[in-house]
């Protein structure tokens, strides 16, 4: 009677481990389930980004009269780093531009002035043609062959001849009509700029 009462004590000892083991796991997995989604938010997605998440361009590596094309929004960015003779270049042409003042063009308020930049450095544009979207194309050589002695350089545009100064105001005779667009963009440091966040104000500024 004793071994009998014995051997089924074993026998419940043995299945109640099984069953806290048991739930044990489970709850485990479930948990793993849940943590799951809840690392991935920590991430932007790709429809996130394309939606048009900030992204980060390290500028540190990118020598005066270059150009480097990023994309946000699925849009090509163009990012110019202007020597100081193109920038000196700018207040020479007024007179053969449509909109020499960017009165009516695409841009934010913090880069209405003569450079049509944050830093007069840095250019940062949408590599789009303001006419049908063609892809303009870097001509920062001043006196091209091509767009002839007097081009102080800037940008043309191979599908209808639009023309673009260095800082992406359009030339009298362009079939485009308006300024290259500007995107939002911040700098996050010395050599880190932002595409897709507007600058932090002034701690104190209205």
């Amino acid at each position: 009677m004793s071994d009998t009462v014995h051997d089924s004590g074993e026998v419940d000892l043995s299945r109640r481990k099984f069953l806290t083991a048991a739930t044990a796991a489970t709850g485990a997995v479930g948990a793993g389930f849940t943590l799951v989604p809840f690392i991935a938010s920590w991430k932007p997605s790709e429809r996130a980004r394309a939606m048009g998440a900030p992204v980060e361009i390290d500028l540190s590596k990118l020598e005066p009269g270059q150009m480097i094309t990023p994309s946000w929004r699925k849009q090509p960015i163009y990012v110019v780093r202007r020597t100081p003779e193109l920038l000196a270049s700018l207040e020479k042409h007024d007179a053969n531009l449509k909109d020499p003042q960017s009165g009516a063009s695409n841009q934010p308020a913090y880069t209405k002035n003569a450079q049509r930049s944050l830093r007069p450095e840095f250019l940062v544009l949408f590599g789009t043609c303001t006419h049908l979207g063609c892809l303009p194309k870097e001509r920062f050589k001043p006196g091209d062959a091509q767009l002839g002695t007097d081009w102080p350089g800037g940008f043309f545009c191979p599908c209808h001849g639009s023309r673009f100064d260095m800082a992406g105001r359009v030339f009298n005779g362009s079939p485009a009509s308006l300024n290259l667009a500007i995107p939002p963009h911040s700098f996050a440091s010395d050599t880190k700029l932002v595409i897709g966040v507007d600058p932090t104000p002034a701690k104190g500024a209205a």
